[in-house]
């Protein structure tokens, strides 16, 4: 998650949350696309390489944009029929793909920094423009800091990995409209137009890195790979909290769809208590249990203890 300091959220139901993730996630889509219009035209206009490949890597924000906001309205309907688990692993399929997108993005910018840097020297750009191109790049930044800002809140919030797969796209396109603001900074100062296309390749570096970090995250969710060790350990604690109500329990196993949290275990109950008895301490560990992890579904088995080592038997 991002290192931003997360500021104070009310507590949303899963209604509301669902209606801001959306509402975040378009907001997403509108910025990207006024961003993409703009590099496109300024770029090619000046001629300068670095925000060709940052139009190019704002492309892909696009389509990772529009493909969360349609994953996140989906993931928000309710198990049916077909889907009896919900709809979460909509998400972490968005999540996968907007790092595919950023793997082609890296790629096709590394190509036009290679055939600038290979092929026959280019016009140099003209004061004028290099202070239009900086000046694009320098609204780049601010346009996108922003936007990722509010995408981390609410994906922390929301525990969304779309919304979170998004903000690290444009967090990653803010690390490069930086660094091609600087590379054209110096283009202005020195004359120097290798700095334009070497800038290029920083680019497709640091985005390349994000892609694989998104790819790993998106398939541990979608392979049923069980919740952060430290996430396993509160389930135990919270369990652990209300020892002296059961004889024991084993069989924890957890996993992620999207936004959802599944939490099983076996719990062993004193042999001599009632089903009613047994039912009700489990609703009262339940209920526990989504004070902390709110969006989860918790199935437990409940068993008798027959060993009488039970100190309640």
């Amino acid at each position: 998650m991002s290192t931003d300091t997360i500021m104070d959220t009310p507590s949303w139901d899963n209604e509301s949350l669902d209606q801001l993730k959306q509402n975040t996630a378009r907001l997403s889509v509108i910025s990207n696309t006024g961003l993409v219009l703009m590099k496109v035209f300024v770029g090619f206009s000046i001629g300068s390489v670095s925000i060709i490949s940052e139009a190019i890597h704002s492309s892909m924000d696009l389509i990772a944009a529009i493909i969360a906001f349609f994953s996140v309205r989906k993931s928000a309907e309710p198990p049916d029929e077909d889907h009896a688990f919900g709809h979460g692993k909509f998400e972490d399929i968005s999540g996968l793909v907007e790092a595919l997108l950023i793997f082609i993005a890296a790629i096709l910018i590394i190509r036009e920094a290679a055939a600038k840097l290979l092929g026959e020297p280019s016009e140099a750009i003209s004061g004028d423009m290099l202070l239009i191109g900086i000046a694009v790049m320098g609204i780049s930044t601010i346009a996108n800091w922003y936007v990722s800002h509010r995408l981390f809140v609410v994906a922390k919030e929301s525990e969304s990995i779309a919304l979170e797969s998004d903000a690290w796209h444009l967090r990653t396109d803010v690390y490069t409209s930086l660094g091609v603001f600087l590379g054209l900074i110096l283009i202005k100062l020195t004359g120097i137009a290798i700095f334009d296309p070497l800038f290029a390749l920083g680019v497709a570096v640091v985005i390349m890195k994000a892609a694989y970090d998104l790819t790993i995250r998106s398939l541990s969710d979608l392979i049923d790979h069980s919740l952060p060790e430290k996430d396993n350990d509160r389930i135990r604690q919270i369990i652990c909290d209300h020892a002296s109500d059961y004889a024991g329990f084993h069989g924890l196993r957890t996993r992620r769809s999207g936004p959802e949290i599944f939490i099983e275990f076996h719990l062993v109950m004193p042999g001599k208590i009632t089903v009613l008895e047994s039912h009700d301490f489990a609703d009262h560990l339940e209920d526990d249990l989504r004070l902390e992890f709110p969006r989860s579904t918790i199935t437990i088995h409940i068993e008798p203890c027959t060993e009488g080592k039970c100190n309640r038997c």
